[in-house]
């Protein structure tokens, strides 16, 4: 490449700092996004000359690209992905006047299998919730509050370890949760959490005293290492350890609680609208996908529920 970069990496540098700083995306997409559109600027220099316009891609070249990337032999979600940051790149240039139409609307999206992750039982969530606080266990106060929040309020992982301290709201019981496009919500504090967190708070204070260091984050790493705050990845490993510890299977991961909140509240008979609400989800589809529903069971809420069903 030459010392100027070509416009296509110009333009995605832009797109970046849009999203960035216009549509507040969070740093999950924002790296995301990045990686899948340089990629893709790379291919294009790579195989188009060196300054390729964006007017002048079309469909079968971004087609090449899934087919350059199945071939290294990333799997079709993978390839959705990529998909998905190259149309909306596109869209945006679209908006700009810097290109006609998007190629990439032409371009199909892989079919994806319709999979989701077997939702563990009642029984089941409440025999590892409840023996989440192990002996052993790095910190178990702390291991705790993360079940009870992941699975009693179904949040997200990213929005777990957000949480800061100032965002708990004892009195009104209730949780402000930063969810994905920096959209926030309130979730109730349940009591089971309540008292998880409760139990948790006095280690929490006792090990930054220890550290002389001072964090926001309600949850903290145990060596309070960087900001102190508990990262993802970290999550996944408590969740997976504790419940391959008590019998679930090794595919458990912060995000099934969540699916086994949302599954087990329909369950118990909570209104489809209520649980959308509580789990952040902007379309009832998106609901009705996570909490596993059958056109039966979607029947049911109607006739439960409709007055003209009765």
């Amino acid at each position: 490449m030459s010392k100027r970069s070509p416009a296509v990496v110009r333009l995605v540098d832009e797109f970046m700092a849009m999203l960035a700083h216009e549509r507040n995306a969070s740093a999950h997409t924002l790296r995301a996004y990045d990686r899948e559109l340089r990629g893709f600027a790379e291919f294009l220099v790579a195989n188009f000359g060196p300054e390729p316009a964006p007017g002048g891609v079309e469909h079968q070249q971004i087609r090449a690209y899934l087919g350059d990337l199945y071939g290294r032999g990333l799997s079709k979600a993978s390839v959705a992905r990529a998909l998905a940051a190259i149309r909306s790149w596109f869209r945006w240039l679209a908006r700009r006047g810097l290109v006609e139409q998007s190629p990439a609307a032409l371009v199909a999206t892989p079919k994806l299998p319709k999979h989701l992750p077997r939702v563990p039982t009642m029984e089941e969530m409440n025999r590892v919730v409840d023996s989440a606080a192990e002996e052993g266990a790095a910190w178990p106060e702390r291991d705790r509050a993360i079940f009870e929040l992941l699975y009693g309020c179904g949040i997200r992982n990213a929005e777990l370890v957000g949480i800061d301290l100032a965002d708990i709201h004892w009195a009104n019981e209730a949780i402000l949760v930063r969810g994905k496009g920096r959209r926030e919500r309130y979730v109730p504090l349940g009591d089971a959490a309540a008292q998880a967190l409760r139990a948790y708070l006095p280690s929490r204070e006792a090990k930054l005293a220890a550290g002389g260091k001072i964090s926001p984050a309600l949850l903290l790493n145990v060596h309070l290492r960087g900001s102190g705050r508990l990262t993802t990845r970290s999550v996944g490993r408590i969740v997976k350890r504790i419940a391959l510890a008590h019998g679930l299977p090794a595919d458990v991961h912060p995000h099934t609680l969540r699916h086994a909140f949302g599954t087990h509240m329909l369950e118990e008979g909570a209104d489809l609208r209520a649980i959308q609400e509580l789990l952040g989800h902007q379309r009832l589809s998106t609901t009705q996908r996570y909490t596993q529903l059958t056109v039966g069971q979607v029947a049911a809420v109607y006739d439960r529920t409709h007055p003209r069903a009765k």
